[in-house]
């Protein structure tokens, strides 16, 4: 029955379960070149994105505890950096539904000398594997897009989140300048499914991941469903005239 339930697959309306099937096998082709993925997708724009992301969750030094759980964390980089960034005491689960992101995950965290700090774990963002109130903070970077239902994982995230825990999600959004927003539509229908046929020999992946930022809500509905969540201070900032946006909220 729930495959019925109408949903999109970049344009293409597909069931809810063949969604998230293809989904799968989309991040299952691209997993080992996931970080060209993003280069190709935001122009190399996503590390300098990622380091105003992790600036403004701000982890705490010293040995202070401070649990963040990243979701659809996949190669690891947000939980990398945040680790990084934070003191002693600061760690976290890099959760992913994909095994084959999460083994190039493991890789990365292993080679840079933090497999006591991350942990890894198999998990859907609409049913998180963990206990309520449990982190304090959840992250999700270039992800939630890809989630068949975006007001449950929401919701998810509210649940495994302690009051007071944070809320921040880095996405591609709606371009907020006239003239760029001509440009990147050019880019990302023209250029990118070409240039990922020529490094990566498919072009599919890359259109559907194009199709799916246009189908994503604009800042401000987005911020919307966030608040819907039960999220208070709900706020939002426009990296690159929009091409993404980084939102936050908190559990209060």
């Amino acid at each position: 029955m729930a495959d019925r339930i109408a949903t999109r697959f970049g344009f293409e309306e597909v069931g809810a379960e063949a969604k998230q099937a293809r989904v799968n096998d989309v991040f299952s082709t691209v997993a080992e070149r996931y970080d060209l993925m993003n280069d190709l997708m935001s122009g190399g724009l996503h590390r300098l994105w990622k380091g105003d992301f992790i600036a403004w969750l701000a982890p705490p030094g010293g040995r202070q505890v401070f649990r963040l759980l990243d979701v659809a964390g996949g190669t690891g980089d947000i939980a990398l950096r945040c680790c990084k960034a934070g003191g002693s005491g600061t760690s976290a689960v890099l959760c992913d539904i994909n095994p084959q992101m999460l083994r190039v995950g493991r890789n990365r965290v292993e080679a840079a000398g933090l497999g006591s700090r991350i942990s890894l774990s198999v998990g859907n963002a609409e049913q998180l594997p963990f206990a309520d109130k449990g982190f304090d903070a959840y992250t999700i970077a270039f992800g939630i897009r890809n989630v068949t239902h975006i007001q449950k994982a929401l919701g998810e995230a509210y649940r495994v989140l302690r009051p007071g825990g944070r809320f921040m999600c880095l996405e591609f959004s709606e371009v907020q300048v006239p003239l760029l927003d001509k440009l990147y539509d050019f880019h990302s229908f023209q250029v990118i499914p070409r240039l990922g046929k020529l490094t990566a020999g498919a072009a599919e992946p890359y259109q559907y991941l194009v199709e799916s930022i246009r189908n994503f809500p604009d800042q401000e509905t987005f911020a919307g469903m966030i608040r819907k969540a039960g999220f208070a201070q709900v706020r939002y900032r426009n990296l690159t005239g929009g091409v993404a946006a980084i939102h936050s909220g908190w559990r209060i």
